[in-house]
């Protein structure tokens, strides 16, 4: 095989295939027209067609959890409630919360990007399983019929957090299909972290080291890990509810001598690391664009790739900070809110580095770096504002109001949903071989974190004047920042329907995108767009770091012995080793 690599102004891990001409783009075979009809699909053992199955079904979750989050900003424009019955309000709610969660910001990143792009980081021709991939996504989908069956035959009232006594015994809504909707789609986030763990340890490609994984592999990797000892739990504690409702065996209700303190243990020992399930793979995506868009290498690889271990580590510990005002003791409170302020540790060092990374870079503006930079503000806002929420004098004062609604919705809105669509914006031409429209996704990244702004920070403001959240109903002071959210929330709605019109366009209209439209250093941009069925023509050899933006031409260097090779060659980081 020839080592002749074109003049680039960066340095790729591995040698770019030949870019095709127009007429041999159109005449390639690729994943998405290898084979046709709907059994190709539906049938499909390919991570590439198993992602774009996660695209289109999270999107359609993605639209009904919105909906419901505008019923609710709708009714809070008044007082007294202007669109909805108090039952309404809280089955609203409760949709909004329980469809966002755990169908839309659990899976999201790990069934769409994580699935699409694992295999294609570390030269793998597909995930190490592949029936169990296309498992995962149907008991995902099963578990999720199960939720909109509850919401077609009158809704679920308990809040997502569904606590105890009133889930299991005072609630005449349908808490046992929302809990077997909880109980199987958690199955299908363990099927999905066992795949990713295992095809990350075997399945590399030669080259490709520990020292060498791209930073959302990484990501992905320790979120894995989070899935596959967190979710158990979650699963035991649904099905314990599930048997004090049906059987009236008292194991959480005070009134047959069960403790519903133990329901809250063993719901946030999960439900606290399903956090960082959720934004772990966001702050993978963000640390893949942004050294792109700053054509810099990252700042500290080992302590970014370390720190998300650390945060899969540290966040099953702190669970009882959730728990300040449920009686338990001061000191076992202390204990928590000295592991809460120490989690963000791992999440400040990536805030850091990345500022590091973008300081003095050749910064661009595209679409995917806008989202990013959000980001990055809204993400580093709601973890300031956790401080206060860890701190047990002030989280008193705070629990149960609409600060702890803008803190979680600015790490998780603000932090979660900027970064997938960072990610989507990114990944996008090499997903679909196509070009999408520059102005108008820049316009909707902006629209998007302008409305965010303005749904959100009156809610810190109302909040900490003491407006608690879940109530249909509050004083007439606090109209004038409900109207100002509800504004906002309009604004933010606008921005997430226009990468629809605009993405779906591209699929007809757009620019051929080529194999490497953002000159990006991976191994999935070193491949046709999009990929061939089995990703590569051949195995690819990794011979550098990920991140290698400031080295132009290293990867010809040292492959042909000129310049810096014949190993004197230094990246800025671990990762060079000689070709025999």
């Amino acid at each position: 095989m020839s080592t002749a690599v074109p003049t680039l102004d960066y340095t790729p891990q591995s040698i770019p295939e030949p870019e095709l001409t127009p007429e041999q783009d159109r005449k390639r075979v690729n994943y998405l027209n290898h084979a046709y009809g709907l059994m190709s699909w539906l049938l499909t053992v390919d991570h590439k067609r198993i992602g774009m199955m996660y695209l289109i079904s999270v999107s359609v979750f993605f639209v009904f959890g919105g909906t419901a989050a505008g019923l609710v900003r709708l009714n809070l424009v008044s007082p007294t409630g202007a669109i909805l019955e108090l039952d309404q309000y809280n089955k609203a709610f409760t949709a909004h919360g329980t469809i966002m969660l755990f169908l839309f910001l659990i899976p999201v990143i790990p069934g769409v990007l994580g699935n699409f792009l694992v295999p294609l980081m570390i030269g793998a021709k597909d995930m190490a399983f592949p029936k169990l991939n296309l498992l995962s996504y149907y008991v995902y989908m099963a578990g999720a019929l199960f939720f909109l069956w509850q919401l077609i035959i009158g809704g679920l009232d308990t809040g997502w957090t569904l606590y105890p006594p009133y889930s299991s015994k005072y609630s005449h809504t349908n808490i046992l299909y929302a809990g077997l909707g909880v109980y199987i789609t958690g199955f299908a986030n363990i099927l999905t972290g066992l795949n990713i763990i295992a095809t990350v340890h075997k399945m590399r490609c030669p080259g490709m080291t520990w020292s060498r994984l791209p930073l959302f592999v990484w990501a992905m990797y320790a979120t894995s890990i989070i899935q596959l000892l967190g979710t158990p739990v979650l699963a035991i504690t649904v099905l314990l509810l599930a048997i004090e409702r049906i059987f009236g065996i008292g194991i959480f209700d005070p009134t047959l001598d069960g403790d519903p303190l133990l329901f809250q243990h063993l719901f946030w020992f999960y439900s606290h690391p399903a956090v960082y399930i959720m934004i772990l793979p966001g702050m993978g995506v963000i640390s893949e664009v942004l050294t792109c868009f700053s054509r810099k290498n990252i700042f500290g690889y080992k302590a970014v790739a370390w720190s998300s271990v650390g945060i899969a580590v540290v966040g099953f510990l702190l669970w009882g900070h959730h728990m300040f005002v449920s009686g338990q003791g001061y000191y076992l409170g202390l204990v928590f809110s000295l592991l809460t302020m120490f989690v963000a540790v791992p999440s400040a060092i990536k805030v850091f580095n990345w500022t590091a990374t973008m300081y003095k870079g050749s910064i661009t503006y595209e679409a995917p770096m806008l989202f990013t930079i959000g980001f990055l503000f809204l993400f580093t806002i709601g973890g300031v504002t956790g401080l206060h929420l860890a701190t047990m004098g002030s989280d008193i004062h705070l629990h149960d109001t609409y600060f702890v609604i803008a803190h979680f919705h600015f790490t998780m809105v603000g932090g979660m949903i900027l970064a997938w669509l960072a990610g989507l914006h990114f990944w996008w031409p090499k997903m679909t071989g196509r070009m999408y429209s520059d102005f108008w996704s820049r316009l909707a990244a902006v629209t998007v974190i302008v409305g965010f702004f303005l749904t959100f920070m009156p809610q810190f403001v109302a909040g900490y004047s003491g407006l608690p959240r879940r109530y249909p109903n509050y004083p007439p002071e606090f109209q004038f920042w409900n109207i100002l959210s509800t504004a906002g929330a309009s604004i933010q709605g606008i921005g997430y329907v226009m990468p629809v019109f605009y993405l779906t366009a591209s699929l007809f209209f757009g620019k051929r995108a080529g194999s490497n439209p953002w000159r990006a250093t991976g191994l999935e941009w070193q491949i046709p767009s999009p990929p061939e069925p089995h990703n590569f023509p051949r195995t690819p050899t990794v011979y550098f770091a990920p991140y290698e933006y400031a080295i132009p031409n290293g990867l010809a260097e040292h492959l042909t012995g000129n310049g810096h090779a014949n190993g004197t060659h230094k990246p800025t980081h671990e990762g060079v080793a000689s070709v025999s």
